[in-house]
């Protein structure tokens, strides 16, 4: 995978069919294979050379199809790109079978269909992008919902790239130090004082264990996710509350509105540790709103149990919205559910037992059309549906515990060990300068740091461990 001297193309925009289209060229001879097959229409003529990135429009000849392709290029000089190489990105018709002949026709002049993860392994070794923000780049293809989104842009940014480079930097400069003094050890030449070299590792050690913070805060499996249970009173929510709390914490009543106040119970849901919210039932009176004002109407202690429970919900990470089967939903209920987030929520269609087939159908016809989303059938009384429901909450409860944290996971689990061994290195670096051992043992320590942290960010690394990486990625990417 580290050959770098010869032109990958590979389709680049999403699998299936769009209105546009993206096929991407990266090497030596990207603009090269670009000429060979394009006719310019707008831009530079087709001898001149691209030393600025530039637009042309144009088409391209396809063979077997009769029309001209009409095609947008975006070229990019050596140096200026993504992959820091030449690159061509061809703008067409979305259509795959057009795509794939027009890969065809750029491998028959002069390039090779790229492989997994080949864009963003040529960027890293260029030294565009470190090995963080490579991972970070599979992070945002796979990232499932806002949280693990975010997560993956900013350490695509620079979120542990950037304190990693100083940190490093700043430990070069005081083995630079050390190791100046040593060329003058028989002099009376001081390049750092000892209680400057401790404060320097006192500074560095903090910052190594910030990082060690953020690794484990984003590998730790004891995070708890917040599930918070929402729906119309009598909807049976605190059934279903009791039924994943695996005991009665909740009072289960035929009344509406026998839950005032929030209730919250912790919980394993699979193997990943949740705390369950059971809230109000949600009053017309108190839809889609978070003035004061707008629930003026209701008596003190319901003001109180509305806004209790609006709090909860917008504290929630995961939110079970629970319908009655026997009960058609309303226009206000159907707006509620248009404001949830499908990658953190789920539908519950609650009494299935106590409900005609027919109503439980129209209502999840009018949920399907509206929302394009389906209910998980359950009845906390007979049992029904409750595995299908804890399967399923176990799945979401997983991948938004996987978007907590500073980073994304694979560099997580890729960089825990290294920093580990970096801070044990400079924690004994540190202790050695306490009790004025000699220098040259600090530096063997602040030596082995470096590397550590190097592996981190991708300045020392093996082969196999850049396949471990990019290997996951999609063609194109």
């Amino acid at each position: 995978m580290l050959v770098l001297d010869d032109t990958i193309v590979a389709i680049s925009s999403a699998p299936g069919g769009a209105i546009r289209g993206i096929v991407r060229i990266s090497g030596p001879r990207a603009t090269t294979s670009l000429r060979e097959v394009f006719r310019v229409s707008c831009g530079l003529d087709d001898s001149s050379p691209i030393v600025e990135p530039c637009f042309l429009k144009g088409e391209v000849i396809l063979p077997g199809f009769h029309s001209p392709l009409p095609v947008e290029a975006y070229c990019w000089p050596q140096g200026r790109s993504y992959t820091g190489q030449e690159v061509v990105e061809l703008h067409t018709v979305g259509s795959p079978p057009l795509l794939e002949a027009l890969v065809r026709t750029i491998c028959r002049n002069g390039a090779r269909t790229a492989e997994p993860g080949e864009f963003t392994m040529r960027a890293f070794l260029s030294g565009r992008i470190d090995l963080t923000q490579a991972e970070a780049v599979l992070g945002v293809i796979d990232a499932q919902n806002d949280a693990q989104l975010d997560v993956a842009l900013r350490q695509l940014a620079g979120g542990i790239a950037d304190p990693l480079h100083r940190l490093r930097d700043s430990l070069l400069d005081l083995l630079a130090q050390l190791e100046a003094g040593f060329d003058f050890a028989d002099e009376d030449i001081s390049f750092i004082s000892s209680q400057e070299l401790q404060t320097k590792l006192d500074a560095t050690l903090e910052e190594v264990e910030s990082l060690r913070c953020g690794m484990r805060e984003r590998t730790d499996s004891r995070q708890e996710v917040r599930i918070v249970l929402r729906g119309r009173p009598n909807a049976g929510k605190s059934s279903l509350f009791n039924a994943l709390a695996g005991e009665r914490h909740a009072i289960v009543s035929a009344m509406p509105g026998a839950t005032r106040d929030y209730l919250t119970a912790e919980t394993t849901i699979g193997e990943v540790a949740c705390r369950l919210i059971d809230t109000a039932g949600i009053v017309a009176a108190a839809l889609f709103q978070t003035e004061d004002s707008a629930v003026a109407s209701l008596s003190a202690p319901d003001q109180a149990a509305q806004l209790a429970a609006q709090r909860q919900s917008e504290l929630a990470q995961i939110t079970l919205y629970c319908v009655d089967a026997a009960c058609l939903p309303d226009d206000d209920e159907l707006r509620e559910v248009s404001l949830l987030n499908p990658a953190e929520s789920l539908l519950v269609l609650n009494k299935v037992d106590a409900a005609d087939e027919t109503d439980m159908r129209r209502t999840e016809a009018l949920f399907a059309e509206r929302f394009h989303r389906r209910f998980e059938r359950i009845s906390c009384r007979t049992g029904t549906g409750m595995e299908g429901l804890r399967k399923n909450l176990e799945t979401l409860a997983v991948n938004v515990s996987r978007g907590s944290g500073d980073v994304v996971v694979s560099t997580a689990t890729r960089c825990s060990d290294s920093l580990d061994a970096g801070y044990e290195c400079l924690r004994r670096a540190h202790d050695l300068a306490t009790n004025e051992a000699g220098e040259e043992l600090i530096a063997s320590e602040i030596r082995l740091a470096l590397e550590e942290l190097g592996r981190v960010a991708g300045q020392v690394y093996a082969d196999d461990v850049l396949d471990r990486v990019f290997s996951r990625f999609c063609i194109g990417k």
